[in-house]
């Protein structure tokens, strides 16, 4: 099933920052991911503003979103992240349930 890695990042350290986007690219495609975006606009429309960076990727599945994450040379890159940014990363794996999702989950 597909697996979806939603990505928030506050960004305090854009000089630092930019050493970990200039990392990712090659790791994230190793692992069959691909970005969807990545830091393009975002638009509330409802609720408190979002005022941070977001990056959507898509993977195979959760296995491989996994093994992304836990690639030794992405752990590397992510101390520039983690210097830099207040971090969030979620993965949604897809069920493929769009006719009636389950409000219980």
């Amino acid at each position: 099933m597909t697996a979806y890695v939603v990505a928030t990042m506050a960004i305090h350290d854009p000089q630092t920052y930019r050493k970990y986007t200039d990392l990712t690219p090659p790791l994230v495609k190793r692992h069959g991911g691909r970005f969807l975006t990545r830091g393009d606009e975002v638009t509330t429309t409802k609720g408190e503003a979002f005022k941070e960076r977001m990056v959507l990727l898509e993977f195979p599945d959760k296995a491989h979103a996994e093994a992304w994450l836990s690639d030794p040379e992405y752990v590397e890159a992510c101390k520039f992240r983690d210097a830099s940014a207040a971090v969030r990363v979620l993965i949604q794996e897809s069920r493929g349930n769009t006719e009636n999702p389950d409000p219980k989950l």
